[in-house]
């Protein structure tokens, strides 16, 4: 019998039902080994040599996997075919005491009956330059992050952390917000007639075009121009000067590929760009399309035939493009033997898979398998008509313009969802006079560049080069959860305090680690260690010599006084009578008292008023009356209502006497679950700095657990209570058990 090993295990369920009882396939689940978490893990002085170890959670899977290798005949690994999978096929041989050039090697696009049979025909050896590509990622990311992060927690404030990407991408969510800050809006203004032929069905409107006769910037028209201009033109008399009508084509789009996909499910379905591939992920491990990360235009020619297939049984003749469409590579890292994401299936139509596919999945399906179909469909063709309606005053022309357009053909926008805007015009003809109804003067205002989205953040990575379709959506994770980057009430990319301080930091002092050439140049040098073209070691080593010795010479050169300089407030500190001074820490602003470190109380920032609390809303106003007659059981004193961080909570007046607190119940505990380990408590929401958690109501006594809401029913495999992740699903709460729902 033969083990393959996979990286999932529902990509290994996948892969069971296409093979025999001579296969058996196992999960490895995720990487096996990595550097470790305490220590730094390269030895420098040692040519950068890194030292893995196998995390605790992986031990178990590693024995088991050791075991089963044991008993078989030939071990084939069959983790995805980009670097990271590469890595992760390496790693399972040195962990198994695999000899990696014996191992055999199997790479697949899709997970389908077909092409895990042919892959098991032609295997092949672990790429050791992909591996190699991998590593140096890996190391560097590692040199940069622990000796650059520390120099961060000493200089500015605790807890923060620098990366190549991440800083980059920081940086241009800083710079844009700075675009923004710095905008001074403009005022223009617009003027805008309706017209009449000959009949009522000849109606339309049409912008003012020229002014004697020349086209004109719309900011040079104010108030005082527009008012002027409706006066002498409002009581002129009216012809059309020209009708110019042509067929325009609108070619369908490319299949997705991994950064187009991320742009398209922002833009269609307010995906993030991690939802995004979380959901892909999923939908590829079950077979339903190809590989997720790719930045391949191909499509096979047997896609190609089965979407002209379904094309011409379903829309008919007309919406088929004879001999297939096809796309040239836009990125130069683009591998032809990879393909676009596509379903594996032409003829599996979304709504065939919908009762199978969970919401998410289903909407993201919909939108790749459209995409795919219609990149092999005929351009859309439209009727466009423009106007140009003539006046003279004066001796002075002037004309206003009318543009439409109409459907004449819908060709692939019959499949793929995009509105086209259509305005029908009248019948009209050259030399025709027309009557003026109206002329409307309307206020504009010109608009601040936007806040990225993650669509646009990820286009703007690709348009410099920077990162590669497995980077983007770990890149944008990553300075949101590190607290560089928050989103706004529209769910755009918005830099907090502290992102601008450390920044201006890297730019002055650190450069390159926020330079976008040298960071595209970077990935140009990571490329090149894939394809073998360079050594990962001397590349690191370039890197590194540079920059470790500004790095030490920055920690005599800085103060940190010059990078977070106080600022002055009218604050006085309530516990010991000094001014407030305002500070700026991980989380943004804060107020801290300026007789530190004598005394150590900090208040919130509010802005301009200081540090008074908040104005309480209608629920906190129904706390205080619900809990007006609580009293400390420590002290014998009221308690009052606090709003903290994380919502309200009971803490005592005698503060800071008495320091007692208690939370507030939430209505959601009563359908809490009981506590499986002490019995006595409930599993309640409770809140920490990184978020919400599900813990035992029994705390202190009880400290269980769970990254998740627990949602009553028990594990089928072990018994133990499952638990409901966001962005993972339910799965059981037990480590040791993989069962996943």
């Amino acid at each position: 019998m033969d083990l393959i090993i996979v990286e999932s295990p529902t990509k290994a369920k996948t892969i069971s039902k296409f093979l025999g009882k001579n296969y058996q396939v196992e999960s490895s689940f995720g990487h096996i080994r990595d550097l470790p978490k305490s220590t730094m893990g390269v030895d420098i002085e040692n040519n950068f040599t890194p030292s893995y170890v196998i995390p605790s959670k992986a031990k178990k899977t590693v024995s088991t996997l050791k075991a089963a290798a044991k008993k078989s005949d030939n071990v084939i690994l069959a983790s995805d075919e980009d670097r990271e999978g590469e890595a992760i096929a390496w790693h399972l041989a040195q962990a198994l005491g695999l000899k990696a050039n014996e191992t055999k090697r199997i790479v697949f696009h899709e997970i389908t009956k077909d092409a895990i049979l042919a892959s098991l025909e032609k295997p092949r050896k672990i790429d050791n330059n992909m591996v190699d590509a991998q590593q140096a990622r890996r190391i560097l990311d590692r040199l940069v992050g622990y000796e650059l992060s520390p120099f961060l927690w000493k200089k500015v404030a605790k807890g923060l952390s620098a990366g190549r990407v991440q800083s980059v991408a920081t940086r241009l969510i800083v710079e844009r917000e700075r675009e923004i800050t710095a905008f001074n809006k403009e005022e223009y203004w617009s003027l805008t007639a309706d017209f009449i032929g000959d009949t009522d069905k000849d109606k339309f409107s049409a912008d003012l075009y020229k002014i004697r006769n020349k086209t004109f910037n719309k900011l040079e028209i104010k108030k005082d121009d527009a008012a002027k201009l409706k006066k002498i033109l409002k009581k002129a008399e009216y012809t059309i000067e020209k009708i110019e009508q042509k067929q325009v084509s609108k070619n369908a789009s490319a299949p997705f590929t991994t950064s187009t996909l991320q742009q398209a499910a922002n833009r269609h379905l307010g995906f993030s760009a991690k939802q995004t591939m979380t959901l892909a992920q999923k939908l590829y491990e079950e077979g339903h399309i190809t590989y997720m990360r790719t930045d391949s235009l191909n499509l096979s020619p047997k896609f190609i035939a089965d979407s002209t297939e379904w094309l011409n049984k379903n829309l008919g003749k007309e919406y088929v493009t004879e001999g297939g469409r096809f796309f040239k590579n836009k990125s130069k890292n683009a591998q032809e033997a990879h393909e676009a994401i596509r379903p594996t299936e032409a003829l599996n139509t979304p709504d065939m898979l919908a009762a199978k596919l969970e919401k998410g999945q289903e909407r993201l399906y919909r939108l790749i398998w459209q995409r795919a179909v219609a990149s092999q469909m005929p351009a859309a063709k439209l009727a466009s008509t423009t106007i140009d309606v003539k006046t003279t005053v004066d001796d002075e022309a002037y004309i206003f313009r009318a543009s439409g357009q109409m459907l004449v053909f819908p060709g692939y926008l019959k499949v793929w969802p995009e509105k086209t805007k259509e305005q029908e015009l009248p019948q009209l003809k050259e030399k025709q006079v027309v009557k003026i109804l109206d002329l409307q003067t309307e206020e504009h205002f010109t608009n601040p560049p936007a806040r990225y989205s993650d669509a646009g953040l990820v286009k703007e990575l690709e348009k410099h080069d920077i990162g590669r379709p497995s980077t983007y959506a770990p890149t944008i994770n990553t300075i949101i959860v590190r607290n560089y980057v928050e989103r706004d009430e529209n769910k755009k990319l918005k830099p907090t305090p502290i992102a601008f301080v450390v920044i201006d930091l890297l730019i002055k002092h650190f450069s390159n680690i926020v330079d976008y050439a040298f960071t595209a140049k970077m990935e140009d040098n990571l490329d090149a260690i894939a394809t073998g073209d360079k050594e990962w070691q001397p590349v690191i080593s370039e890197f590194y010599g540079d920059f470790h010795t500004n790095l030490q010479n920055k920690y005599e050169e800085i103060n940190k006084k010059d990078i977070m300089p106080e600022e002055k407030s009218t604050e006085i500190c309530d516990k010991c009578g000094a001014p407030m001074i305002i500070k700026t820490g991980r989380f943004g602003k804060f107020l801290a008292c300026s007789a530190y470190p004598d005394c150590k109380n900090i208040k919130k920032y509010v802005g301009e008023g200081g540090a008074e609390e908040k104005k309480p809303d209608a629920g906190t106003i129904e706390l205080e009356k619900k809990y007006a007659g609580e009293v400390c059981d420590k002290c014998g004193t009221t308690m009052k209502v606090r709003i903290g961080k994380y919502g309200p909570f009971l803490a005592c007046s005698a503060y800071p006497k008495c320091k007692n607190i208690k939370n507030i119940d939430n209505p959601e505990d009563a359908k809490a679950v009981a506590c499986p380990i002490c019995q006595k408590g409930k599993i309640v929401k409770k809140f920490s700095r990184r978020g919400p958690f599900y813990a035992c109501s029994n705390y202190p006594d009880c400290k269980n657990a769970y990254s998740g809401a627990p949602t009553g029913e028990k594990c089928p495999d072990c018994g133990g209570l499952l638990i409901d992740i966001k962005d993972s699903g339910v799965k059981c709460s037990n480590r040791d058990c993989r069962y996943k729902k």
